[in-house]
Order: C-alpha cells, then sequence, then structure tokens
C-alpha cells in the first residue's frame, strides 16, 4: 500500500487533498479541497510576511462549494437552476452533436443552447458514440451523475477556466482521437482516457495561477512542494468524482488503480513550465522515426501531446471563437492582477492591465507556445485537420498584430511585449519541477 511522507496508509486519509463523501452517503467534508480564501486574512497580512497562517483553515472545501455550504448554515434556500428548454433548443442541440467531430463546432453556441449545462450531453453523446458505455458495461444513471458532479466542480464564475473550457477541449480532444494516423492504434481504454482526461484536466480550478498560490502560503503547494500544484489538485479532484461516483466500482481493482494512474499522468502533462520537455521528446521521436504506436508507451505519450494540444488550441480556431477564448483568459489575468494589486502583492506576469494588452499576450503566447507545439503535431498527423489549424493560428497572430499596431499608433506609445515573459515561463523549472507519475504512486 503506498504511503504518504507523514507515514499513513493512503486508504486511511483523504485522496491528497481531497476528502471524500462518507459510507453512509452523508455530504461531509467532499470532494473539492481549496479551502476558501479569506481575502481579509490576505490584506491583514501581507505586510507580516506570513500570508493565511493565523488562520486555521477547518474545512477543505472548493471555493464555489464554500459558499454554497456557508449559505445552508444561514438558512437561505439555494433557488434551484432552471434547466427547461423548449424542443427548438434541444434539437438545436442534439444536430449540433451530430457534428462534433468538426472543428469548426462552436462550443459557445452548444452552450447557449443547453443552457449553460454542456459537459454532461457532449460527454454522454462521446462515450456512446464511441461505444465505451457498452464495452465497459459503465450504468448510464452512474455516468450520467459523475459528469454532473464535474460540471459542479468548474468554477462558473471563472471567465476562462470553467465547464465551458473543459468542454472544448473535450471536443478537441475527440477530434484529435480520430486523427488517421492515431484512431486505428488506439484502445477502448486508451480513447475512454483522452476523453476523462480533457474533461477533467482542469477540475476545481480557482481562477488565480500556481504564483498567485505560492505568493499566499495555500496549503496545496506545501502538499505538492511547488511542482504542478493545480495539475496534481486536478487530478486527485478527478479520482475522488471517480471513486465517489463509483463509475468504475464494478471493474477489476487492478484496472481502476491503472486508469487512475495514466490519468494523472496525462493531466500532469498540462503543466505549461513542461512545455519544452514536451516538445523536446516529440521532436526527437519524429527525427529518429521511432514512434510505434502498437506499443502502449508510445500511444500514452501521444495521448499526452493530444491533451495539451487541445488545451491550448484556441488560437487554432476560427477567429470569432478565438477572440472570444483569447478575451475570456485575459480577463481572468486580469481579475488575478487586481487582486494582488488589492492587498498589496506583487502583480504577476501577464496580469497587469494597465502593462499587458490583450494582444501583445496573445502574439507571445502563440509565437512562443502555440505554433512551436501544433507545427510538431502536424509533422507527427500530416493531416488536413493539422495543417487547417496551423492557418487558423497564423491568420488569427496576423490579426493580433493588427490590433496592437492600431492601438500602438492611436495611443502613441509602446502597447507591450510579452514575449520574453512567456517564453520564460514555458521552460521554467522543466529540469528541476519535473513531475511524473511513476508506477505505484497513488492520489
Amino acid at each position: 500500500m503506498p504511503r504518504n511522507p507523514g507515514g499513513r496508509s493512503m486508504s486511511s486519509m483523504p485522496i491528497g487533498d481531497v476528502r471524500v463523501r462518507g459510507q453512509t452517503g452523508v455530504p461531509a467534508e467532499r470532494r473539492g479541497s481549496y479551502p476558501f480564501i479569506d481575502f481579509r486574512l490576505l490584506n491583514n497580512t501581507a505586510h507580516s510576511g506570513e500570508i493565511g497562517t493565523k488562520k486555521k483553515v477547518k474545512r477543505l472545501l472548493s471555493f464555489q462549494r464554500y459558499f454554497h455550504v456557508s449559505r445552508l448554515h444561514r438558512g437561505a434556500i439555494p433557488q434551484a437552476p432552471l434547466h427547461f428548454l423548449d424542443e427548438d433548443y434541444l434539437g438545436q442541440a442534439r444536430h449540433m452533436l451530430s457534428k462534433v467531430g468538426m472543428w469548426d463546432f462552436d462550443i459557445f453556441l452548444f452552450d447557449r443552447l443547453t443552457n449553460g449545462n454542456t459537459l454532461v450531453p457532449l460527454l454522454c453523446h462521446l462515450f456512446n458514440i464511441h461505444g465505451l458505455i457498452h464495452h465497459f458495461q459503465l450504468d448510464m444513471v452512474t455516468l450520467h451523475r459523475f459528469l454532473v458532479m464535474v460540471q459542479e466542480d468548474y468554477h462558473s464564475q471563472n471567465p476562462y477556466h470553467n465547464a465551458v473550457h473543459a468542454a472544448d477541449v473535450t471536443q478537441a480532444m475527440n477530434c484529435f482521437l480520430k486523427e488517421p494516423k492515431l484512431s486505428s492504434f488506439l484502445t477502448p481504454l486508451d480513447i475512454m482516457l483522452g476523453l476523462l482526461s480533457a474533461v477533467t484536466h482542469d477540475l476545481d480550478h480557482p481562477g488565480v495561477n500556481q504564483l498567485f498560490l505560492i505568493k499566499t502560503n495555500h496549503h496545496l503547494c506545501s502538499l505538492y512542494q511547488n511542482i504542478s500544484v493545480l495539475e496534481n489538485h486536478h487530478w486527485r479532484s478527478a479520482v475522488c468524482l471517480l471513486r465517489e461516483s463509483r463509475l468504475f466500482a464494478h471493474l477489476p481493482k487492478e484496472m481502476t488503480q491503472d486508469i487512475e494512474q495514466r490519468l494523472g499522468s496525462l493531466i500532469l502533462a498540462t503543466d505549461i513550465t513542461r512545455q519544452k520537455e514536451f516538445l523536446t521528446r516529440l521532436e526527437n521521436h519524429l527525427k529518429n522515426q521511432d514512434l510505434r504506436l502498437e506499443d502502449a508507451q508510445n500511444r500514452h505519450f501521444i495521448l499526452q501531446i493530444a491533451l495539451k494540444c487541445a488545451d491550448i488550441c484556441n488560437p487554432c480556431r476560427i477567429w470569432e471563437v478565438s477572440k472570444q477564448w483569447s478575451e475570456r483568459v485575459c480577463e481572468e489575468f486580469y481579475r488575478q492582477g487586481d487582486l494582488e494589486q488589492k492587498f498589496k502583492l506583487e502583480i504577476s506576469p501577464l496580469c497587469n492591465q494597465q502593462e499587458d494588452s490583450i494582444p501583445s499576450i496573445q502574439i507571445g503566447f502563440m509565437t512562443h507556445i502555440a505554433e512551436p507545439l501544433f507545427k510538431k503535431w502536424y509533422h507527427f498527423t500530416e493531416s488536413p485537420l493539422g495543417e487547417n489549424m496551423l492557418s487558423h493560428l497564423t491568420t488569427n497572430k496576423a490579426k493580433w498584430k493588427s490590433i496592437q499596431h492600431t492601438q500602438h499608433s492611436s495611443n502613441g506609445g509602446s502597447s507591450g511585449s510579452n514575449s520574453n515573459k512567456i517564453n520564460d515561463h514555458a521552460g521554467q523549472g522543466t529540469e528541476n519541477e519535473e513531475q511524473t507519475v511513476n508506477e505505484g504512486d497513488s492520489p
């Protein structure tokens, strides 16, 4: 039995940083692990260098669940969300699902047609068309419950890291799983892991980055020693929901453990600080022409690359969709910067709205992160989709350059350049912060 650093058996303690529903079914301290960040505390202790140490965190809850439970304790009755849609909307949503394998799939329109419930119908549909429900003998009610729990544990107040982003990444991953160079080698387990990792890869994301958590002495940073903090938490949260929902309870224990480990390896690969590591490995494989997809390890590596591509594929969408994602992610950056400024913390890179413009952030991201990855992906797939994605990326980058030029001319000065900031961040920690799921590791 794997043991934690404190010496206790993993079976007798929370799943990493997550608490599970009790055997009686009473929702005790359950799945999300982020304790509520009391920003009043940050304000009072920011100058002392002891941020967060004066208040003992009593409950390990996700941010959103803290507010929900607090309202219940005050006796407030939450209003049930309205999920009623007329037949016209439902019909359009069903029609969109029939085209879920198309790259021009508009996830924002699908979100509106489903009244903000994108994940459940999308994943149920994908599990069905890939034959996963039949192959793994999954119970539809249990699958639905699991997906509802996943959707609830994304924070709708986040402009970017929310359930719509998870759905978008999942739809992109579905497209990549159908690539001719890859699809004929994939097993049902590979496909299921690809979809599960996509839908849970940012689970319970707080809307701030790892640097913010480090600066505020968040307990997860100590738990994971400042290495892939958010990605480790997303993985642990996903495993917790799988166990709590009992989605795989009917499968052999060895198989469920393998699923959890491989799921972790996929999610941890999305850590942007490991970008250089994965690009170098992919480049070496392509140069040596030694990718044998009959081999399970090689297939798993390509799934990691596919998930990384799906996670940052926004620049490769059509301009109207890509621009929305760009504005959303920058809004989330700026919100973090405003919080840091309010509580007299150093503003993180790319989070200063006065210095970091949307065009400059996007141009830097496309140049140093997206282009190198998608060029290597196209080198591997040699597919029309890969060519189409690169075409969109080139077009979108040119549009942002045009907007930047217009802003620069109207302002009569520099609109800021973030290329070096983004490039430094992409390679940060790739040598001393390399994080993999080794055989025997347990969430």
